[in-house]
């Protein structure tokens, strides 16, 4: 059977919210654009991801016009608590940088996102198998098989690799032109939804000599919450009473109790840090955690790859709107200006608030000296809110 052959401006592999948020930008500005993907959309739409969206990532999806959604359905977050010595100190996102965050599953992202672009005729296909990527740099090709097994080839004048940490497109970047920074932490987070009323109406991070612990809320009956607990942990081992007993020993005290009730779900969560220099090799591109993955404690991952696209869409609508090549020859060092600063930010959260396996007295004595030079110093404090709720637009 002969390839079909599908001619468009830009293909975007990877149909989560960096593919298709590039997508909807594009569609905007008149450039077309093909989105493969190998997962159906019900196994997205399925993948329950929590998420915690920065005042820009907010923006975009409204402004944009993808949906208000997330200013109906989401909660809106001034501040943070951080907890230590079973004392809780507020981080007031409001009052030091003026911003607040919103909790909204990344799951609903990808919905809104999904919706905008089947309601504006979006060319978006999912269910595909064996892609292939050719002629990276000159003019892209890629190859996949639909659900009917029908083989297409897609021609285009860029590709964009949306396609996440175990996605296609950054292996296929020679050796030679790229240098991949990794590292692995020594604890990762044992995660639960629990049908319980809410203990609290923002986040609390919980440092104790016990471990670190996540306080978060999905609705009004339903909670998420996480533990530090060894990459190995297994899941099966850990009954209800368990887990909450291990919740409490982390967060309760001082007149503050945890609400409990039966456990929904729970998994182990791998903490790694990871970055793809540069993000662009000819003329593919690449966004979201094809580029970068951060451990969640600062909740980036989302708004990363987010603040990505809206950078190469800057670079692709500056290129087919008036030939310039300008900001897509500075798109990676753009991107990775943020990435390097979310990465730092992500990795600071996560020393300050997980006790390092084995560490000695004096590595947790230094631990809480420093979170309280944090509660201590409206500085510090302004320095979190301002990295937590997300620097401006560009840097």
């Amino acid at each position: 059977m002969a390839r079909k052959i599908i001619t468009t401006q830009v293909a975007i592999m990877g149909a989560g919210p960096a593919g298709l948020m590039l997508s909807h930008l594009l569609a905007k500005s008149g450039i077309e654009s093909t989105v493969i993907e190998v997962r159906s959309h019900q196994e997205i739409a399925e993948t329950v991801r929590a998420g915690i969206l920065e005042h820009g990532s907010v923006n975009l999806l409204v402004d944009s016009g993808v949906s208000d959604r997330v200013l109906r359905d989401g909660d809106r977050h001034d501040g943070i608590e951080l907890r230590f010595n079973g004392e809780s100190h507020r981080i007031d996102f409001k009052g030091l940088v003026g911003e607040s965050v919103w909790l909204y599953p990344q799951t609903d992202v990808f919905l809104d996102l999904a919706a905008r672009r089947k309601d504006d005729g979006g060319d978006v296909r999912y269910s595909v198998t064996d892609t292939t990527v050719h002629d990276l740099e000159g003019k892209p090709k890629v190859w996949y098989t639909d659900a009917e097994g029908q083989e297409f080839e897609i021609q285009a004048d860029f590709l964009v690799g949306a396609d996440g940490s175990r996605g296609h497109c950054r292996f296929q970047i020679p050796e030679a032109n790229r240098k991949w920074y990794f590292h692995e932490y020594p604890f990762a987070w044992f995660g639960i939804l629990a049908q319980a009323p809410r203990s609290s109406d923002e986040l609390i991070y919980a440092n104790s000599a016990n471990g670190f612990a996540l306080i978060s809320q999905r609705t009004e009956n339903v909670q998420r919450m996480y533990f530090q607990c060894d990459p190995k942990e297994n899941v099966a081992d850990w009954d209800d009473e368990r887990i909450w007993s291990e919740f409490r020993k982390r967060v309760n005290g001082n007149g503050f109790e945890l609400k409990e009730g039966p456990v929904l779900e729970k998994m182990v969560l791998p903490f790694r840090s990871f970055v793809h220099t540069p993000m662009r090799h000819g003329n593919l591109f690449l966004a979201g955690d094809a580029a970068h993955t951060v451990p969640p404690t600062g909740a980036k991952g989302l708004n990363l790859a987010l603040h990505d696209v809206k950078v190469l869409f800057e670079g692709l609508e500056s290129f087919y709107s008036n030939g310039s090549n300008g900001l897509l020859e500075s798109y990676s060092d753009r991107a990775l200006e943020r990435v390097w600063k979310a990465q730092h930010f992500s990795y600071w959260m996560t020393s300050m608030l997980h006790p390092a396996p084995g560490s000695d007295d004096l590595g947790r004595a230094r631990q809480l000296g420093e979170l309280h030079s944090v509660v201590s110093s409206r500085h510090a404090r302004a320095y979190l809110a301002e990295s937590y709720t997300g620097w401006p637009t560009g840097k």
